[in-house]
Formats: C-alpha cells, sequence, structure tokens
C-alpha cells in the first residue's frame, strides 16, 4: 500500500525581507479576527503574504503550528485574491488548539473586509 500524495493549492508568493514585512506592518490597514490579526498594504504587482507569530502565543512548537495554520488558510484563498496587495497575518494567542476549520473562516472574513477577495 503507497501513501497517497497530499494535495494542496501550492506554493503562493512571498514576502521574504524583513523591510516589506515592517512597511506592511506600520503602514498597513490593520482587521483584527479572533485568532488571526491581518494587515494588509496595497502596492503594484502580485500579491503576497507573510506570516508573524509572537513568543506571547506560545512556544516554537505551538508557534510553528499556528504559522502553518496561517499558512494553509492563505493557501486555500489565494486563487480568490486580487493582485497589488501584501498581506502579513499575525496569530494572536487565541490561535493555541485551533484547528483550520477554526481559522480558516477568520482569514477568510479579515480578507473580506480588507477587500482583498470578493
Amino acid at each position: 500500500m503507497g501513501l497517497s500524495p497530499i494535495v494542496t493549492a501550492g506554493a503562493a508568493p512571498r514576502i521574504k525581507r524583513t523591510l516589506d514585512v515592517r512597511r506592511v506592518l506600520s503602514h498597513g490597514r490593520r482587521l483584527a479576527g479572533q485568532r488571526v490579526t491581518v494587515y494588509v498594504l496595497g502596492v503594484e504587482g502580485k500579491s503576497r503574504a507573510a506570516f508573524a507569530c509572537s513568543r506571547s502565543v506560545g512556544g516554537a512548537v505551538v508557534r510553528n503550528r499556528a504559522r502553518r495554520l496561517m499558512r494553509e488558510a492563505w493557501r486555500t484563498l489565494w486563487p480568490l485574491a486580487g493582485d497589488g496587495q501584501w498581506i502579513v497575518f499575525v496569530a494572536r494567542p487565541e490561535i493555541v488548539g485551533a484547528g483550520l476549520d477554526d481559522v480558516l473562516p477568520d482569514v477568510e472574513r479579515a480578507l473580506h473586509r480588507a477587500g482583498v477577495i470578493a
């Protein structure tokens, strides 16, 4: 018996420079959800995303899980997003113990309010 491959929507473009993440956090529009806060900044070009989690959320394992959940939520919603947005997802302490079924609607609501997805 072989293992079935995991099927995802593919890798969405990411914000890679710390300077760019800081620019979004300082100049972007902030939309707070229950488990995730989303910062959105209008730019030229493709939409890109970054994922952050502070130590107040928990230890390294908990923070990595939170980032994975936010990445998977963005990977699911990315095809619906238009171009010209840089987005930074920041995990809130309430994300601890949540699953994708809890995080996805929170992210979707925030992105919809920001006008990133229709």
